[in-house]
C-alpha cells in the first residue's frame, strides 16, 4: 500500500472573510481528499490553511522544507505582501528536495509576492513587477471590468468553462482517459486571467496549455510545467487560481463582495467539462508527487485485461498427486 500524498493547500493571505481565503477552495479540498488509489485507500492527505498575518514569516511556510508534505499548492491571492523572504527561501528548499509545487495567481498584480520565489517565480508576469518581456502582450483583454489592467485575459464568465489547446507534445498533466481523444480540453473560465510563460533560461520549463481571450481573440498561456531536474522537483505555474476556486466550479458557493461580473452556469451543464476539471486536479496531485498518470491507451489495456480475467478466469492449480 502506497502512503497517501501529503498536500498543503495554502493561501498567501490571513483568514479575511471577504476575500479569497482557503475556505473558498473547499470543493478542491474535498475532491482531493476523496480520491482513491488502486487499492481503494485514500490517495491524498490534505491540509488547507491561510497564512498568518503578513510582515513576519509564516510558521508553516517558513519551515515547510522541514515538514513531511509532498506537495505545496500555493494560491497567491495577496496584493504583494503575501510571502516573507524566509517563506520564499523555505519554499525554494522544499522544491530543491524534490517536492512538488503549484503556484497560481490572478490578474494584474494580484499574487505578485510570488515574483521572489526562485525558479517558478520567473514564470509569472504582472502589471508593475516582472513584466511580460513581449510588449505586444501588454494589452487589455478584459474590457468589462475597467479598473483591472493587463494582464487580464478574458476566457469567459466565472461558472463557465473554456476550451484549452494542448501546446507541443501532450503533457502527462493533460491526459484524460475518459475523453474521446484522450486529452483534457476544458478548464473553468475567468474574466481576467493572469500571465505566465516559460523562463528563457530554464530548459526544464515549457508551456503545456493555452487559451484564447473571448474579447480580443488573443492567445495566452494557461500553464507552464517545470520537469524534475537537479534544480528541484516538479512544478506548475498556472495563470489563475480561479481554475481551482469554489466560485468557478459552482457560483452558488458565493464570492467576495468585490466580484462584480455576472457569473455563468455553463460548467454546471457540461458533464464533459466537469470530468476534465476533476481529471486535471487528480493528474496534478499525482504528477507533483512523481507518481504515474494513466493515459487513454493504458486505461483501455487495463480494462481489456480485467474483462479477459472475468471471461477466462485462471484455472485451478493441478492437484498434487
Amino acid at each position: 500500500m502506497a502512503d497517501p500524498i501529503r498536500i498543503l493547500l495554502q493561501t498567501t493571505i490571513p483568514p479575511i472573510a471577504d476575500d479569497w481565503h482557503i475556505g473558498r477552495f473547499s470543493m478542491l479540498r474535498d475532491h482531493l481528499a476523496g480520491l482513491r488509489g488502486a487499492d481503494g485507500d485514500p490517495l491524498c492527505e490534505v491540509t488547507a490553511r491561510n497564512r498568518t498575518a503578513p510582515g513576519a514569516p509564516d510558521p508553516i511556510l517558513s519551515t515547510i522544507d522541514e515538514s513531511d508534505y509532498d506537495e505545496l499548492w500555493l494560491f497567491a491571492v495577496d496584493t504583494g505582501d503575501g510571502l516573507d523572504s524566509e517563506d520564499c527561501a523555505a519554499i525554494g528548499r522544499f522544491r530543491k528536495k524534490g517536492r512538488g509545487l503549484l503556484v497560481t495567481r490572478d490578474h494584474m498584480d494580484l499574487g505578485s509576492s510570488v515574483c521572489t520565489l526562485g525558479g517558478i517565480g520567473a514564470a509569472h508576469f504582472f502589471h508593475s513587477k516582472h513584466l511580460d518581456p513581449d510588449p505586444a502582450r501588454h494589452v487589455i483583454d478584459d474590457r468589462e471590468t475597467s479598473d483591472i489592467l493587463w494582464p487580464n485575459y478574458h476566457s469567459g464568465a466565472n461558472g463557465d468553462f473554456q476550451k484549452i489547446a494542448v501546446a507541443g507534445e501532450p503533457h502527462p498533466l493533460l491526459q484524460d482517459p475518459a475523453a474521446r481523444d484522450g486529452l483534457i480540453r476544458y478548464l473553468p473560465s475567468h474574466p481576467h486571467e493572469g500571465a505566465v510563460g516559460a523562463p528563457a533560461d530554464d530548459p526544464s520549463a515549457r508551456v503545456i496549455a493555452t487559451g484564447i481571450s473571448k474579447v480580443s481573440g488573443n492567445r495566452f498561456n494557461i500553464a507552464v510545467a517545470f520537469e524534475p531536474s537537479e534544480d528541484g522537483g516538479p512544478a506548475l505555474a498556472q495563470s489563475t487560481f480561479h481554475h481551482f476556486a469554489d466560485y468557478n466550479w459552482d457560483p452558488a458557493k458565493g464570492s467576495p463582495s468585490f466580484v462584480s461580473e455576472a457569473p455563468g452556469d455553463g460548467l454546471a451543464h457540461s458533464p464533459e467539462a466537469q470530468q476534465a476539471v476533476r481529471q486535471y486536479v487528480g493528474n496534478l496531485a499525482l504528477w507533483l508527487a512523481g507518481r504515474p498518470i494513466e493515459g487513454r491507451q493504458a486505461r483501455l489495456d487495463r480494462e481489456l485485461d480485467e474483462a479477459l480475467d472475468e471471461s477466462f478466469p485462471a484455472s485451478d492449480p493441478p492437484a498434487i498427486a
